[in-house]
């Protein structure tokens, strides 16, 4: 054999070692637990439920949420519903935390992967549905573990809450008044001081005018004798 065709072989044969152990690393480092990355998924389960990872968009009122395949350790998931365009207006309709973290992501995505299921009943007073398919659902969860980007999203369809939710319009009219002024008439009779008169009576004088009294001697009449 010429040696530029055993050469040529030799090179073939090195870049198709070198290629299959460059696939082999990465199976490997696949396989390998908790690789880095955003693992997870998410899905929306409708009655009845199971834990099969199948994904149904369109659910009643009353459904459940299953996380996949996420890292082990001390980690939780942010789960965040909003109500999401055509219905609206668009607000918060609720917030949970859910542990996901006990076991590695080696089950993926499959039924063998399920970390955390989380049943939940939404609440959308005030919102308008669409008039055919009902009230539309955005879902994030940012969870904890991740390397890189941590949110996923997922958006579906909710029926039977009771038809259109209640619009209550409340008008307040405040009527301002003046404010109420109380006159508190005191009327204060001053009554001259009491005089007291005292009247000094003259002493009483009394005069008892005694008779005089009268001594009457009667003498004897003088008898005069004449002797003749």
């Amino acid at each position: 054999m010429p040696a530029l065709t055993r050469n040529k072989l030799l090179r073939i044969t090195v870049a198709v070692i070198l290629a299959g152990g460059a696939i082999l690393f990465a199976n490997l480092a696949s396989a390998a637990p908790n690789p880095p990355g955003n693992n997870g998924t998410v899905k929306i389960d409708e009655e009845p439920f199971d834990d099969a990872p199948n994904n149904e968009p369109h659910v009643g009122c009353t459904f459940e949420v299953d996380l996949y395949g996420y890292d082990q350790g001390n980690l939780n998931a942010e789960v965040t519903f909003e109500s999401h365009p055509p219905t609206g207006p668009i607000q918060v309709l609720l917030t949970d935390t859910v542990f996901i973290g006990e076991d590695d992501n080696s089950g993926g995505g499959s039924e063998a992967g399920l970390d955390a299921s989380r049943e939940y009943t939404l609440d959308f007073t005030g919102i308008e549905p669409h008039p055919n398919q009902g009230f539309h659902v955005k879902l994030t969860i940012n969870a904890d573990g991740s390397q890189g980007a941590d949110v996923k999203h997922k958006v579906f369809w909710v029926t039977g809450c009771g038809g259109v939710s209640p619009t209550t319009t409340t008008t307040t009219t405040t009527t301002t008044l003046p404010e109420e002024t109380t006159t508190t008439t005191t009327t204060t009779t001053t009554l001259p001081e009491e005089t007291t008169t005292t009247t000094t009576l003259p002493e009483e004088t009394t005069t008892t005018t005694l008779p005089e009294e009268t001594t009457t001697t009667t003498l004897p009449e003088e008898t005069t004798t004449t002797l003749s």
